[in-house]
């Protein structure tokens, strides 16, 4: 089986993947206590007006109904209109995403900028009190919850030293890379700690090989066999574990997206579930489903193309 015969193969689990995830949404949102048409009226509609826009919405009809109702428009690409917004939700999903889009690669280069080089510095003493320091305190960033640390970072380097906006995306690809640190950093501390403890691990593995010793009795110097042999060789274990917890991450934006004001599909999602608005929460939670499989199938690619003993056949 060659390369794009496994793409193809595993772009396939977005038919159940996107399925699952079009059932879980549909029928636990109608859980969520609360009318939307009510909600948009406000508390002085009338029972007429609410019962004028349910049958409009085809909120009057069976639950079973209605799903049949959506998966078809979602077959033929309509994934209906808002109800709170009343614009297309294919629309607005999309001039959203590339705000979340932008949060999650930037939240994933500053987690690998910043734990390369601490795991090659807890690797290259082991048990010594740098190693325990750089296993330990980044751990503290893994305990805290993302909106106090982002309140935290907003407080200080923001309001205080403004070195960064307090909220916003901000516009071109400066201005995006300055007004989204923060934000990417918050979800980077949460993702530092798992990606230096597999590095460390690889990385202390390598270490012990023929070839390193080999490289050492030869002379080559420390820095250079770190990058050249050591990490080069370690890396491998922890894109797998990168690609999970990125994985995992997608879904923890919605709150960072929130705090910092971010235009986002996390936002969006929020501010449509406390509207009602039941196409935009099911399309978001779809998008986000999706996101994940893709993660995790160039997660498996990057695998394979940076370890040789990976076969695609296998």
């Amino acid at each position: 089986m060659g390369r794009m015969t496994f793409v193809f193969r595993r772009l396939l689990l977005l038919v159940p993947t996107a399925l699952g995830v079009t059932i879980i949404t549909f029928f636990m949102i109608h859980l969520i206590p609360g009318d939307p048409a009510r909600t948009i009226l406000g508390i002085h509609a009338t029972p007429r007006a609410i019962a004028i826009l349910h049958r409009e919405w085809g909120l009057d009809r069976p639950l079973a109904d209605q799903y049949w109702l959506y998966m078809d428009r979602l077959v033929h690409g309509n994934l209906g209109i808002s109800l709170y917004y009343n614009t297309g939700v294919s629309g607005l999903v999309t001039s959203r995403l590339p705000a979340t889009l932008w949060l999650i690669i930037y939240a994933a280069v500053l987690g690998v900028i910043i734990s390369v080089p601490l795991a090659m510095i807890a690797a290259s003493r082991k048990d010594a009190i740098r190693d325990h320091v750089v296993r330990v305190v980044p751990l503290l960033g893994l305990g805290m919850p993302a909106f106090w640390l982002a309140l935290i970072l907003q407080s200080e380097l923001a309001v205080r030293y403004q070195l960064f906006p307090v909220t916003g995306y901000g516009s071109g690809f400066l201005g995006h890379l300055h007004s989204m640190f923060l934000p990417s950093l918050v979800v980077a501390v949460a993702l530092c700690p798992v990606i230096i403890r597999s590095l460390r691990a690889s990385m202390l593995n390598v270490l012990g090989a023929d070839f390193v010793t080999t490289a050492r009795a030869k002379g080559v110097p420390g820095h250079r066999l770190f990058i050249r042999h050591v990490l080069r060789n370690a890396v491998i274990p922890a894109v797998t574990v990168l690609g999970i917890n990125i994985g995992f991450l997608i879904g923890g934006t919605v709150i960072v997206e929130q705090v910092f004001a971010i235009p986002g599909i996390g936002q969006l999602m929020i501010n449509s579930i406390f509207e009602r608005d039941f196409p935009v929460v099911q399309a978001v939670a779809l998008v986000f489903g999706i996101m994940v499989v893709l993660v995790n199938l160039l997660t498996d690619v990057a695998y394979a193309a940076l370890d040789p003993r990976v076969r695609f056949d296998r």
